[in-house]
């Protein structure tokens, strides 16, 4: 109605109100994607360097598209001014979110409409009839739009899937970094391996460094190469050939590797190559060895128990007048060596400290005031725990039987020592009853005291001074300890 009544077009009214209704739709199809865009482009604002590109590529394109529009139309003729901003709408679209490309077809149309309504250039072309102005106004604003749309989506779509793809990648990246695995694939016409990213970790070589399969063969350990050869190529299509090997990583240190390949033929049967995955199981074997070695030492530790057990139960039988004796003697040795175990049990077997092994043996028959114990604290190892629980257990046994303990006014002095070094390091425990009545050395040595002064130089390589003077017994064990012992705050009680 304005344009019918201020204008007065010599156009039909049906002409009139297509060009405008023309006109909202095509306003709506340029101005719609650019509020869409400002919107998430608020919400999700685009990286710095991709706005400052993309504020400076539509500079460029609004200069363009200004000089191109205003040109005169005979330059133009044989083809659409807006094709010549093709490369740039390129450019924004390739390199720039989606907004940018509606800010493009934004500032087209705008300077098309501006050009068509004040007579300007092409599209003001005052030969021309304002309707077919209007619709090459039209024509040309659409097509812009929809070229700029349509390579916006397939851009956005693209850099979509790229970021997809990467963060699918990075996932898996991190998966086969996770679980110490790595995929390869080698190819046997160009020599060339293709690895995960993760490779340098596993193989110890640079990320950047290329190598062949002949350079990874060399780092097989010699031992374990003719094995890796002759399990790498899988004589089926479908089959998985799987092998452990060691390997030497050119940083040094030797690792366990697993590798499950698969072969690769081509079009004519033959083999080509093989891809798979190479797992790290240096903490597999390590644990394997462990319980290989742990295994070996608990049957070692087991025989040892019985035949000590064994020996006893035959030694202690002798001399025994009756059942009852026996088995009192045999309970009170068989009690000794199971408290020791129990000290090692809680140690883990790695040492038992000489002063609780002592006073577990003396709890029985002793209180504060018949005992004292004194020395440095000191780690036995399983074979002087053992060792030491029996001789230990004996002197007490024969004191609360004939010695210090058997009264009420006797005494217990247990202290020890260490002297020299390294090597040459030695234990001395000394064995002191006093107050007890007096005793005259045994005229025949029984068990016990054969036990007392032949276990330790059998077992541990050291030396027992067992004495019988009118005050009490007395006994001095040497036990040669090495390097492996600790010695701490000295303990006295």
């Amino acid at each position: 109605m304005a344009y019918k009544l201020f204008h007065s077009p010599t156009a039909p009214i049906w002409t009139t109100w297509w060009h405008w209704f023309a006109s909202d739709a095509i306003g709506i199809i340029t101005v719609a994607p650019l509020a869409i865009g400002v919107v998430k482009a608020l919400h999700e604002p685009p990286p710095r360097n991709e706005t400052r590109e993309g504020v400076m590529a539509l500079a460029v394109l609004a200069v363009m598209t200004i000089i191109i529009v205003s040109l005169p139309p005979e330059p133009w003729e044989p083809v659409a001014p807006v094709a010549v901003l093709f490369p740039i709408l390129l450019w924004i679209t390739s390199r720039c979110q989606p907004v940018f490309a509606a800010i493009a077809a934004f500032i087209v149309s705008l300077a098309i409409m501006w050009t068509t309504t004040f007579g300007i250039g092409h599209f003001g072309h005052a030969v021309v009839p304002i309707s077919d102005r209007v619709l090459r106004a039209q024509s040309a604003i659409l097509s812009f739009a929809l070229c700029a749309y349509v390579l916006a989506a397939l851009f956005a779509e693209r850099r979509q899937h790229a970021a997809a793809l990467a963060k699918s990648e990075t996932r898996l990246q991190e998966a086969l970094t996770t679980g110490a695995v790595m995929a390869f694939e080698c190819n046997f016409l160009s020599g060339q391996i293709q690895r995960s990213e993760n490779a340098a970790q596993i193989l110890g070589f640079d990320p950047q460094q290329t190598f062949t399969a002949a350079q990874f063969l060399a780092r097989i350990h010699p031992d374990d190469r003719a094995r890796f050869k002759s399990h790498s190529h899988p004589a089926g299509v479908d089959d998985l050939a799987t092998v452990a090997f060691r390997f030497i990583r050119p940083d040094g240190p030797e690792v366990w590797l697993e590798k499950t390949s698969k072969p690769q033929f081509d079009a004519t049967g033959r083999l080509v190559g093989f891809k798979g995955l190479i797992r790290d199981i240096t903490r597999r074997k390590r644990a394997e060895k462990r319980q290989e070695l742990l295994s070996a030492e608990l049957d070692h530790r087991v025989k040892n128990v019985l035949a000590r057990v064994g020996a006893v139960v035959r030694h202690t039988r002798r001399r025994r007048a009756t059942t009852d004796e026996f088995v009192k003697s045999l309970d009170g040795r068989i009690q000794s060596m199971a408290a020791a175990h129990a000290l090692l049990s809680q140690s883990r077997w790695y040492g038992v400290g000489l002063a609780d092994l002592i006073r577990h043996q003396l709890a029985p028959y002793t209180t504060d005031a018949n005992t004292t114990i004194s020395g440095p604290e000191i780690s036995l190892t399983s074979a002087q725990t053992q060792a030491v629980a029996m001789v230990i257990h004996e002197l007490v046994t024969n004191a609360a039987k004939h010695g210090a303990l058997s009264g009420p006014d006797g005494r217990v002095l247990v202290s020890w020592d260490r002297a020299g070094a390294d090597a040459a390091e030695v234990l001395t425990i000394t064995w002191r009853e006093l107050g007890g009545e007096p005793i005259r050395a045994p005229v025949r040595s029984r068990y016990g005291t054969s036990l007392i002064r032949d276990l330790i130089p059998h077992e541990l390589g050291g030396t027992v001074e067992l004495t019988f003077p009118p005050d009490g017994a007395v006994c001095r064990i040497q036990i040669p300890l090495g390097a492996k012992q600790i010695d701490k705050a000295r303990i006295d009680t």
